[in-house]
């Protein structure tokens, strides 16, 4: 992976957050290609349950004070960096305030999904697309970890499409069996239309749980990833079923090999 470049975009990552099998394994494949000499940039939002003095979070003033529109919503996005310790791999941080401020990351004490999860999971993509343009870095690889960052890839082949930074860009969904009961706001699609998205493309967002979220990645990535021994059947059946180049699941004890060879011969020779 020497001199590759590969964008790992994730709803959590260790140290920041408790670690779950999406959070380790955005620690950890990062750093595997960051030994073998690739380039990495690791982007998340800046939960308000992250401790920022501990961490030792900054705002970079030069890539903040845009505002992205959400739903008709001018919305501030502030981006903060951090290192992580003894790895010298820089972390990004999505914030906003009315998004990000809650000391929690997707539901509340009583456990319940925010309400706002789907704009927040707009303002992440956006967020992260954005400040990968202002960074002037194209990715040879984009990979994706989490629900909240599964509209990424459907941001970057409509809404996105006509960038030229992320032309050759190849993009990668991990999907996982961390899932949510229920759904998210019903009104997703309405405020994914008003970016101009193309109906027939975001027609499963009519119910936006988390099988549909997950669909919607699926169909707008180049490759897919079993990040979950076990997944829904659902979900598996359509993987497996779908056009595009699948890795089979493999621990966090036994990833590396595996990962590297998919990314080479799968991902980037497509």
């Amino acid at each position: 992976m020497k001199d590759k470049r590969i964008l790992y975009v994730s709803s959590e990552v260790v140290p920041y957050l408790p670690e779950t099998e999406i959070s380790s394994m955005s620690f950890e494949a990062p750093r595997m290609v960051n030994k073998q000499g690739g380039q990495i940039r690791i982007f998340m939002p800046r939960f308000g349950n992250i401790n920022e003095r501990r961490h030792q979070l900054h705002e970079v003033i030069r890539l903040s004070g845009i505002n992205l529109v959400i739903n008709d919503l001018d919305m501030p996005l502030i981006i903060k960096v951090a290192s992580i310790p003894k790895e010298r791999i820089q972390v990004y941080f999505i914030d906003n305030e009315e998004y990000f401020k809650r000391k929690a990351t997707l539901t509340d004490e009583d456990g319940k999904l925010f309400a706002d999860n789907d704009e927040r999971a707009i303002f992440f993509a956006k967020g992260v697309i954005e400040t990968v343009k202002k960074l002037n870095w194209a990715p040879d690889i984009i990979h994706v970890n989490g629900w909240l960052a599964s509209l990424l890839p459907l941001y970057l082949k409509e809404y996105y499409k006509t960038e030229p930074l992320f032309t050759e860009s190849k993009i990668v969904t991990s999907v996982y069996n961390q899932s949510f009961d229920g759904t998210l706001d019903n009104k997703m699609i309405n405020k994914v239309l008003f970016d101009g998205l193309d109906k027939e493309v975001i027609k499963s967002l009519e119910k936006p749980n988390y099988n549909n979220l997950m669909k919607i990645a699926i169909d707008n990535s180049d490759a897919v990833i079993k990040g979950s021994e076990e997944l829904t059947k659902e979900l598996n059946d359509y993987i497996d079923e779908s056009s595009k180049p699948v890795l089979e699941y493999h621990s966090i004890e036994d990833f590396a090999d595996p990962y590297t060879e998919f990314y080479t011969t799968q991902v980037l020779s497509n």
